[in-house]
């Protein structure tokens, strides 16, 4: 199995927003902003094959498909649809994808399965021979929005994933498309549901699996967010994501299971550590992946 970092389109979104309750001061030695006070974010994908036999691409970022006011609102840079050039970049056309993992069906995550927009065109999908993952409890999250993050929503996306007729909604540790291969853990705090694919690593110790790689998705969104006591303020439950991260981080570090960041723009694969306080912080960090073996 190889695995490969895939750029989508990328976002410039306030950066008070995505530190929560973390005042400038501290953010500000993070990251920098511009003058509006907004700071640059990756959409990144993961794709990976053969992965129990098929090519998955986890997630699939914003993508192209906001009108042009809209795209000027959610700050999003490029017109044409990244992702895509990301994935011929690679050596793979859409319709190789045979899998798509949603950790959750917010835009910025899941818009990159939509062609890039066109006047008077309805949204339609870019993949036509995937099937699609998505956690069951957030299914009805996307399907009964609440008006805090009704706006986070595609309204047109969850029809077009059902008339694939592949869609698969998962409860539990194992999907029945991807086996044994990926195992998925939860998360509450950012959005019910938020569902964590880990690929399983090649090494099994004391009835463990060891070794993996982890999609943070929005639990952790880079660097910066492994510090457990900063969430975003986009977090349904901010204290709740930070009591989940603190058992999630423990849980990768005891497995040596590497984190993948979505919104990272530097940062595609990390490994992470401990410091002498106790405190969550990364090291071997890779920029991107291409082609890169999972024990590698």
């Amino acid at each position: 199995m190889k695995l490969w970092s895939l750029m989508g389109n990328s976002q410039k979104l306030d950066g008070g927003a995505m530190f929560g309750n973390a005042p400038r001061a501290m953010w500000s030695k993070w990251v920098e902003s511009d003058e509006h006070n907004r700071i640059d974010l990756a959409c990144r994908a993961l794709l990976a094959s053969p992965l129990g036999g098929k090519t998955v691409l986890f997630e699939s970022g914003i993508g192209a498909f906001f009108e042009p006011k809209l795209r000027e609102r959610y700050g999003v840079v490029e017109d044409r649809h990244v992702l895509l050039e990301s994935l011929d970049a690679a050596g793979f056309k859409p319709e190789d994808i045979d899998v798509v993992v949603l950790s959750h069906l917010h835009f910025d995550h899941a818009g990159g399965l939509l062609a890039p927009w066109e006047e008077g065109q309805p949204p339609r999908l870019v993949f036509p021979n995937a099937s699609y993952v998505v956690g069951r409890e957030h299914w009805q999250r996307a399907i009964e929005p609440h008006p805090r993050d009704r706006a986070s929503f595609i309204p047109e996306l969850p029809g077009l994933l059902e008339a694939t007729g592949r869609l698969e909604l998962v409860d539990g540790e194992f999907s029945d498309t991807l086996g044994k291969a990926v195992r998925f853990h939860y998360s509450d705090g950012h959005t019910p549901g938020l569902m964590l694919a880990e690929i399983i690593g090649p090494e099994r110790v004391d009835g463990q699996d060891m070794g993996g790689l982890v999609f943070c998705a929005d639990l952790i969104p880079g660097r910066p967010w492994v510090h457990v006591p900063i969430t975003m303020g986009y977090d349904r439950n901010a204290e709740l994501l930070i009591d989940e991260k603190k058992r999630f981080l423990a849980d990768m570090l005891e497995r040596n299971v590497h984190l993948f960041f979505t919104h990272d723009p530097g940062c595609a694969l990390a490994q992470v550590t401990r410091d002498e306080r106790g405190r969550y912080r990364t090291e071997h960090e890779v920029a991107e992946l291409h082609a890169r073996t999972l024990a590698a």
